[in-house]
C-alpha cells in the first residue's frame, strides 16, 4: 500500500526546530521579517520592470520571472513554518504536505534552470553585443522562460509522485520544518535505493549541469570583457554580470552544501538552518543584490519613489 492510500487522513509531525525551543520565538521573527522583505523586494522589481520602458529588455524580463518565482516559492513554505513556530503541536495535514512538496519542488527546480537561462542572456549580451537584440528576441525569451517553468513542473510531477508512492508503515514524524523528498525517504519502511537513484539523477540534472553551464558561459564572458579596451564599458559589463553571478553562488552554494552533508544527527540539525537560509533568506537577497549593484535599477527605483514612473 502506498503512502497516498495509507496516509490520506494522517497528519505529519514536523519536528523542525523542536530541539531548540528557546530559539523558536527568534526564528518566528526571523522568518516573518525575511518573508515580508521577500514580498516587498520582489514585487518592487516586478513593478519597476513593468513600468519603466528602459527596463523592457531580456535581462529584466528574466529578472521579473525570478522575482515571481521567489515570491511563490517562499509563500509555499513560510506561512506553514510561521504557524508551526507559534504552536506546540507542529503538524501539517497530508494534503498540505503533498501540496507543499509539489509546489516547492517545481519552483526550486525552475529556479535552477532559470538561472542558467539568465547566464545565457548575459553571455549573448557581452560576447555578441551587435547581435543581442536579434538573438534574444521577445519570442525566444518567452520560450526560454516557458522551458524553465515547464521543466520544473515536469520534475516535480515525476519526482514527487514517485516519492509519494512509498509506504510509511505508520511513520509520520518528519525531521524537518518543511516537507521535502530526503526527509520523506527517511520515513519509508521499504528499500529506497531506486528513489535515491532518482534523487541522484535529478540532482545532476538540476544542481550540477546548470552551474557547470553557467561556469562555462562566465569563462567566455570573462575573456570577452578583458578584451574590451574602454575601462567604463568593461566596468559596466562586469557590474551587470556580477549581480547574477552573486545570486548564482549564493543559491547553488547553499543547496550543494546542504545536500552534500553527511547523514549524522549534527549535520541533520545544521542542514535545517541551511535550508532555512536558502528558503527564506536567498529570495530576499536577489532584489537587494540587483538593486544595489545595478545602475538602471537604482535609477528606476528613484523614479518610482519620486512618483515619476
Amino acid at each position: 500500500m502506498g503512502l497516498a492510500n495509507e496516509s490520506s487522513l494522517m497528519d505529519f509531525i514536523l519536528l523542525g526546530f523542536s530541539d531548540h525551543p528557546r530559539l523558536e520565538a527568534v526564528l518566528f521573527v526571523f522568518v516573518l521579517f525575511f518573508y515580508l522583505l521577500t514580498l516587498v523586494g520582489n514585487f518592487t522589481i516586478i513593478i519597476i520592470s513593468y513600468l519603466d520602458p528602459p527596463l523592457h529588455t531580456p535581462m529584466y524580463f528574466f529578472l521579473s520571472n525570478l522575482s515571481l518565482l521567489d515570491i511563490c516559492f517562499t509563500t509555499s513554505l513560510a506561512p506553514q513554518t510561521l504557524v508551526n513556530l507559534q504552536r506546540p503541536k507542529k503538524t501539517i495535514t497530508y494534503g498540505g504536505c503533498v501540496a507543499q512538496l509539489y509546489i516547492s519542488l517545481a519552483l526550486g527546480s525552475t529556479e535552477c534552470i532559470l538561472l542558467a537561462v539568465m547566464a545565457l542572456d548575459r553571455y549573448v549580451a557581452v560576447c555578441k553585443p551587435l547581435h543581442y537584440v536579434v538573438i534574444m528576441n521577445p519570442r525566444l525569451c518567452q520560450q526560454l522562460a516557458s522551458i524553465s517553468w515547464l521543466s520544473g513542473l515536469a520534475n516535480s510531477l515525476i519526482h514527487a509522485t514517485f516519492t509519494l508512492q512509498l509506504p510509511l508503515c505508520g511513520n509520520h514524524r518528519l525531521d524537518h520544518f518543511i516537507c521535502e523528498v530526503p526527509a520523506l525517504l527517511k520515513l519509508a519502511c521499504v528499500d529506497t535505493t531506486v528513489n535515491e537513484l532518482v534523487l541522484f539523477v535529478v540532482s545532476v540534472l538540476f544542481v550540477v549541469i546548470p552551474p557547470a553551464l553557467i561556469s562555462i558561459s562566465y569563462g567566455f564572458i570573462t575573456q570577452a570583457v578583458l578584451r574590451i579596451k574602454s575601462v567604463e564599458a568593461r566596468h559596466k559589463a562586469f557590474s551587470t554580470c556580477s549581480s547574477h553571478l552573486t545570486v548564482v553562488i549564493i543559491f547553488y552554494g547553499t543547496i550543494i552544501y546542504r545536500y552534500l552533508q553527511p547523514s549524522d544527527s549534527y549535520a541533520q540539525d545544521q542542514g535545517k538552518f541551511i535550508s532555512l537560509f536558502y528558503t527564506m533568506v536567498t529570495p530576499t537577497l536577489n532584489p537587494i543584490i540587483y538593486t544595489l549593484r545595478n545602475k538602471d535599477m537604482k535609477e528606476a527605483l528613484r523614479k518610482l519613489l519620486s512618483g515619476k514612473l
